[in-house]
């Protein structure tokens, strides 16, 4: 009888021990920050943190040894599973955009001093030319894990790697069983499951364009088995010596920074590489351009938050947006 009541204390302990419980994981990643909420009986923060030093070394232009960098430095080298992945994706979505989505801009984003290798002093449309003629996503091909090129064009997935960083952390995360769970990094998210410490679906909120006011939100949303990437003009920009403001989102056939009255996009899909890049295409639009491209594709989720002719802030959704 004491024999199998010990045995009954012992199976209760080591049961809640290694029952599942919500952990938190955060730091800083890919020149901005992240956050991974998630249900599981053993904390995999150093696996997150192989997953995340993966990724850089593939696609990180601020390291000289990545891929990229290779790449970009005309090195014949074979490409990892990584930045084929998100290769792949960019010319689908380059082609779905007629082009603007761009990871060539590379080149002309250093230009503008939003890159990693500093502003061209004097930037003027000659050089702005110059450095055009090696923009172009048609330019670059894949074979059998090499990538050819022409020597000048420079390769840059800023745009969409955040987002593909959520997808390769979400997939670990479900190859361990663990359905709940939020990933964020640099604004960009996945949701799965719920929120098992408040027992409620996950809700997450779309930053106001005025960071000065008292609203920190200009919308929110639940997400469930979703992602959701924004792209925004309002905090990323820019104010050269003349007092000109200019944005980081690079018109991909001009070479000049966006002008467009859209402050921010939001995009929702089953993937976040793809709303990623979807949410800097989209932004380079206008809102006209917005509207024609998402009747053609129903099953980008998106709103939109834009500047009216009698400057007043106004949003615009399409495709079934979910909004609380």
């Amino acid at each position: 009888m004491i024999k199998n009541l010990l045995f009954i204390i012992c199976f209760t302990f080591v049961s809640c021990s290694n029952s599942p419980k919500q952990l938190r994981a955060s730091g800083p990643i890919f020149g901005t920050t992240f956050s991974i909420i998630y249900d599981s009986s053993e904390n995999l923060e150093s696996e997150f943190d192989s997953l995340f030093l993966e990724i850089n070394q593939s696609m990180s232009t601020y390291i000289p040894t990545s891929d990229i960098s290779k790449v970009n430095s005309n090195i014949d080298i074979t490409i990892d599973s990584h930045f084929e992945m998100v290769f792949n994706a960019s010319k689908a979505i380059y082609n779905a955009t007629e082009g603007k989505f761009d990871p060539t801009i590379g080149a002309v984003v250093n230009a503008w001093d939003f890159g990693p290798e500093g502003k061209i002093e004097s930037l003027d449309s000659l050089k702005i030319h110059e450095l055009m003629l090696s923009v172009g996503l048609d330019k670059v091909r894949l074979n059998n894990g090499r990538i050819s090129k022409p020597l000048p064009t420079r390769l840059d997935f800023n745009a969409i790697a955040k987002g593909y960083g959520v997808d390769v952390i979400g997939q670990f995360l479900e190859s361990q069983n663990i359905q709940n769970y939020l990933i964020e990094i640099g604004g960009e998210i996945r949701a799965s499951g719920f929120n098992s410490s408040k027992k409620a679906a996950w809700k997450v909120g779309i930053q106001h364009p005025d960071l000065s006011g008292d609203q920190p939100y200009i919308n929110t949303l639940v997400l469930q088995n979703e992602s959701m990437a924004t792209s925004g003009t309002y905090r990323k920009f820019k104010i050269d010596s003349n007092g000109n403001r200019y944005t980081h989102i690079i018109d991909t056939k001009t070479g000049y920074p966006s002008r467009t009255n859209i402050l921010s996009v939001s995009v929702v899909t089953s993937d976040c590489m793809t709303a990623d890049a979807y949410a800097t295409a989209l932004q380079a639009m206008g809102v006209n351009g917005v509207r024609l491209f998402l009747k053609k594709y129903p099953e980008l989720k998106v709103l939109i938050v834009f500047v009216t002719d009698a400057n007043k802030l106004q949003t615009e959704v399409f495709n079934g947006f979910p909004l609380n």
